[in-house]
C-alpha cells in the first residue's frame, strides 16, 4: 500500500510548504497528537472538502501536560495513524520530534489571558499556555490556509482561535461538530485507558450533559439549578469523581449565573485515574432569530 509522506524537520516542512503555497494549492492543517480515531477522520475528512493538500500533525506536546500528567503513557502507534491519514484522503503527516520542536535553550511560550480561567484551565494550570505555544509553532511551520479542531475541545478551540486573531495569523480556523460513539461517548485518543467497566460507566458523561441541556430547553434559567442536577445525577454512579461541571458562555468560558441564549455545559469527569471532558452547546433561540434582534 503506498504510504503517505512524513516529513520530520521544520525546515523541510517550511520548504514543502512554500513549494505547495507557489503552486496555488489551499494547505489544510489537522494537528493531533497521534493515535487517531474516528474523530481525526472525519477532521481529515472535512477540510480535504475545502483544501487542495491536507497536512496532519503528529506530535505529543510535553508542554501542555502537567508534571504528574500522562505525557509518558499516552497512546502511541505511528505505523497506525499514518494508515488512517492515507485511508482518510490526507496529503502527508508532520511529525517533528521533541528536540525539533524545543531544541535545547528553547524558551519562549504563548499565554492567553482570561480564556483559560476556568474549565480546565482552572485545573490545569498551564496546559493552554502549551497549547497556544505549540499551535503557533504548527502555523508557522506547515503554513495552513486552514486549520481544523473539534468541539469536544471547546475551550481550546476558543484558545486557538484567540490566538489567530490576536497575532493577525493568516489562517482560518473550523470547528468541527464533535464525533461520538454509538452510545454517545465522545471518541478520545485516551478512550483506551478504561477498563471495560469504566468504558461502561463513562456513558454517564454525555448522559449528564443531556440531561443539563434538558432542564435548559425546559426553561430553567439558574445555572445552579442545572449544575446541581448534573451533579446529583454524577453522585448516583461509584467509581467516578467530579473535576468540574459547568456552565460558561459559549465564547468566553465565563461561569454565568443566568443562563442566555447560547450557553456551553461543560464535563470533566475521572473514571479511575483516567479523565475525560465533553461539553454540549445549548441554544435556546436559533441563531438567525438573535441576530434580527
Amino acid at each position: 500500500m503506498e504510504s503517505v509522506r512524513v516529513i520530520r524537520t521544520v525546515q523541510d516542512m517550511h520548504r514543502v510548504a512554500d513549494r505547495m503555497r507557489r503552486d496555488g494549492f489551499r494547505i489544510g492543517l489537522v494537528p493531533t497528537m497521534g493515535y487517531l480515531h474516528g474523530g481525526h477522520a472525519s477532521l481529515i475528512r472535512q477540510i480535504g472538502r475545502v483544501t487542495d493538500r491536507t497536512v496532519v500533525s503528529v506530535f505529543v506536546n510535553p508542554a501542555q501536560f502537567g508534571p504528574d500528567e500522562d505525557f509518558e503513557t499516552y497512546p502511541r502507534d505511528f505505523e497506525r495513524d499514518l494508515a488512517m491519514v492515507h485511508a482518510e484522503g490526507g496529503s502527508l503527516v508532520y511529525a517533528p520530534s521533541k528536540a525539533e520542536m524545543y531544541p535545547d535553550g528553547y524558551a519562549t511560550y504563548l499565554e492567553v489571558e482570561r480564556l483559560p480561567d476556568h474549565l480546565c484551565g482552572a485545573s490545569r494550570p498551564g496546559h493552554f499556555r502549551g497549547v497556544a505555544t505549540v499551535v503557533a509553532k504548527l502555523f508557522a511551520a506547515v503554513k495552513p490556509h486552514v486549520a481544523i479542531f473539534g468541539r469536544k475541545d471547546a475551550q481550546q478551540a476558543g484558545v486557538v482561535r484567540r490566538v489567530a486573531t490576536d497575532l493577525n495569523l493568516d489562517v482560518e480556523i473550523m470547528i468541527a461538530p464533535t464525533v461520538r460513539e454509538v452510545d454517545g461517548l465522545a471518541k478520545s485518543s485516551r478512550n483506551r485507558y478504561l477498563t471495560p467497566g469504566h468504558r461502561r460507566r463513562a456513558t454517564l458523561l454525555y448522559g449528564v450533559l443531556q440531561e443539563g441541556r434538558d432542564r435548559v430547553l425546559k426553561g430553567e434559567k439558574r445555572a445552579s439549578a442545572v449544575i446541581d442536577a448534573m451533579n446529583r445525577r454524577v453522585s448516583r454512579s461509584t467509581g467516578v469523581a467530579v473535576d468540574y461541571i459547568s456552565a460558561v458562555d459559549a465564547e468566553d468560558f465565563r461561569p454565568v449565573e443566568a443562563l442566555g441564549d447560547r450557553v456551553l455545559l461543560a464535563a470533566a469527569v475521572r473514571f479511575g485515574k483516567f479523565r475525560l471532558i465533553d461539553n454540549i452547546v445549548v441554544e435556546t433561540e436559533p441563531r438567525a432569530v438573535r441576530e434580527l434582534r
